[in-house]
């Protein structure tokens, strides 16, 4: 595919949120280690690895894909973030911090992916 994983700057702003997201779960209550602190951890983990995966790839056609995929992990941290936000779970100034980073890594998801397209489309 040309350049590393690690140069891709939406790469490196999914980890980027993904530690975010570590160290805000941290002040979630103890009871949601199960629940909303290990499902956060998980969508925000898998952005950036199903970039950095998909980039490692052979085609054009399959880094797209797990591109499609990252982006659905992103929407699901997204909506994970509201809940958290509704009931109070965490600083509210990291959970904000943590929406805008991801809808702005949603915008560069959608970009790279309408840059490698065939048609350049969606």
């Amino acid at each position: 595919m040309g350049k590393s994983f690690y140069d891709l700057t939406v790469w490196q702003r999914a980890i980027e949120m993904a530690t975010l997201i570590y160290q805000m779960t941290d002040a979630f209550p103890k009871s949601e280690i199960y629940g909303m602190t290990s499902q956060m951890r998980r969508a925000a983990v898998s952005v950036a690895s199903n970039i950095a995966e998909g980039a490692g790839r052979g085609s054009k056609a399959e880094f797209r894909q797990f591109l499609v995929v990252a982006r659905g992990s992103n929407c699901e941290l997204q909506t994970q973030l509201v809940i958290a936000s509704n009931l109070g779970m965490g600083p509210q100034d990291r959970i904000e911090t943590a929406k805008s980073l991801s809808h702005e890594v949603g915008r560069m998801l959608n970009g790279l992916m309408a840059s490698i397209s065939p048609a350049g489309g969606r």
